[in-house]
């Protein structure tokens, strides 16, 4: 696979070896990067980051990536900030975007918009997030922390945890772990289950899912926990938010009843569905997790740039 100038998307576009492939670079990156703390493969070149939904660890990671890789950034943080105010489509937005860049990142509230700027643009373009759709870049951050805490994914039984039904990381996650040897635990609200597609490829590829809404019955078996919050702003009915805010806590008294060795995840924010208290423990890793987006970010820029 050649990939310079290839798009990211959706993690289905991926085959397990161009996720090894992202994860192995990530890795010799973040080695590179600590011995020398600063890399020129992209020096010269420059990220655009169009960000039409809010943001604070994806594009200040993108951006730090791309810093980091001897690049530079420019882009807005919010549509009210650009053209798109005044009336200006998408697609002009992206052809305007691509005479001042080398790649474009963007995160937009409709599902399908990065598909679409992907068909407009001659640069690659990577997908932040759209919507309640697809987001690649979180799924290969994760699977990278995974990796790197347990030396493997095969073998692991992880557990997805909260809003199943418009969580986009989740949605992605599912499908990148049909690629591996993995079980699969969909702890939910009946309101909030994994998509019912989504669950039946999981099982036609011969992954092993269970569904429960009872956290605590599967909690001693599980070696990941993927904890996610419930999405106010996904839900188009509020009292139907109302039936399931608040409907899950991790905190000590849940972690009691876990292995030692359970590490517990979040692609963040967070609200109230891990209490602080957690953030100490030996479970915690979701602000490793958070570092981890930089490594593989600069494997993605790097390698759809043709740089590394």
């Amino acid at each position: 696979m050649d990939w310079k100038g290839r798009d990211v998307i959706s993690i289905r576009d991926f085959s397990k070896e161009d996720i090894e492939i992202v994860l192995s670079t990530a890795e010799r990156l973040e080695k590179e990067l600590k011995e020398k703390g600063q890399l020129e493969y992209a020096r010269g070149k420059i990220l655009a980051t169009l960000f039409f939904e809010p943001s604070t660890r994806t594009r200040l990671s993108f951006e730090s990536a791309m810093h980091r890789l001897g690049g530079a950034v420019i882009g807005f943080a919010e549509a009210s900030t650009s053209s798109v105010k005044k009336g200006e489509s998408l697609a002009d937005t992206i052809k305007t975007v691509e005479q001042y860049s080398d790649v474009i990142v963007i995160r937009h509230p409709k599902e399908g918009a990065a598909r679409l700027a992907a068909e407009v643009a001659e640069i690659p373009v990577i997908n932040a997030g759209d919507g309640s759709n697809q987001h690649p870049t979180q799924t290969l951050l994760d699977l990278y922390t995974i990796r790197k805490e347990f030396g493997k994914i095969d073998g692991l039984k992880i557990g997805l945890l909260g809003d199943l039904k418009y969580g986009r990381t989740v949605h992605s996650l599912a499908e990148a772990l049909a690629y591996y040897d993995v079980e699969l635990y969909l702890i939910s609200p009946e309101l909030l289950r994994m998509p019912r597609h989504i669950v039946e490829e999981l099982r036609e590829k011969g992954v092993t899912v269970y569904e429960t809404s009872d956290l605590m019955s599967v909690i001693g078996e599980l070696d990941v926990l993927y904890v996610t919050r419930i999405q106010k702003e996904r839900f188009p009915d509020e009292q139907e938010y109302l039936k399931v805010r608040g409907s899950y806590q991790v905190n000590l008294q849940v972690l009691s009843k876990a292995k030692e060795t359970l590490k517990v995840m979040h692609p963040l924010p967070r609200v109230d569905e891990i209490h602080p208290e957690v953030d100490k423990t030996k479970h915690a890793i979701y602000f490793k997790q958070v570092f981890n987006g930089i490594p593989v970010r600069m494997a993605l820029l790097g390698l759809v740039l043709g740089v590394i």
